[in-house]
Formats: C-alpha cells, structure tokens, sequence
C-alpha cells in the first residue's frame, strides 16, 4: 500500500471522528435509524454497492464471505460499477478515505473487499 492513501472501515453507526478524512457510504440501502445530519457524509456511492441479487445471496454469512468477494470484484468491473469506484479512487488519491457500511460484522462488508481493492492499487 503507498502511503499516499489511507483507507478504513467503519459501520455507520459508529461516530464521526476527525481522522475519517472523507466519508463515504457504499451500502445501497439507507442504513435505518441513522439521519443524514449524524452521518456527516462527503458522498454516498449507492451504485458502488454490489447487486441485489449477490446481496441477498451472501446474506453476510462468513462461510460465503471468500466467493462473495470474488463475485463482487466481478461486478466491479462492468460499466454500473465503473464510474463509482474511479470515482471512489479520485477520493483516495486525496487523502484519508472512510469506507462506511451498515454491515453489523465491517470485515466481511462490501466496504472491506472494496478496501482490498483500493490498496492494492
């Protein structure tokens, strides 16, 4: 990884601090209970999301986590998921970068295979 960018993991529902850098949601879904206000959000990449179809496939079973990953770097790759993950790396190119999720376990999210990817660029 350069040190140029640094990039977390954080749920949503956890508090903002100052070293988030910039924050971005990549769930699809609005996570419940949480207003826009509290989420102190620089953007949010609902189309950077995977699927819905691998979404309720994996149902964030921990056996599945391996397969989903591969499936989910799959679809990063066709022309929906194209412009929001450069648009995701111009945020990481800038700085500290908070990848944040709803997810209840954030090391088998979305947000955790999107990391991978970004740190190994």
């Amino acid at each position: 990884m350069s040190e140029k960018h640094q990039v977390q993991v954080r749920r949503i529902y956890d508090d903002p601090v100052n070293s988030d850098g910039t924050r971005v949601l990549v769930d699809r879904i609005w996570p419940r209970g949480v207003s826009k206000d509290k989420a102190e959000l620089d953007d949010w990449l609902k189309d950077l999301a995977p699927s819905t179809d691998l979404r309720k496939w994996y149902s964030h079973d921990p056996d599945k986590f391996q397969e989903f990953s591969r499936r989910y770097r799959e679809e990063l790759k066709d022309d929906d998921h194209a412009e929001a993950l450069a648009q995701l790396k111009d945020y990481a190119k800038k700085g500290k970068l908070t990848l944040l999720t709803a997810s209840k376990r954030d090391d088998i999210s979305d947000a955790t295979v999107l990391k991978k990817v970004l740190d190994k660029k």
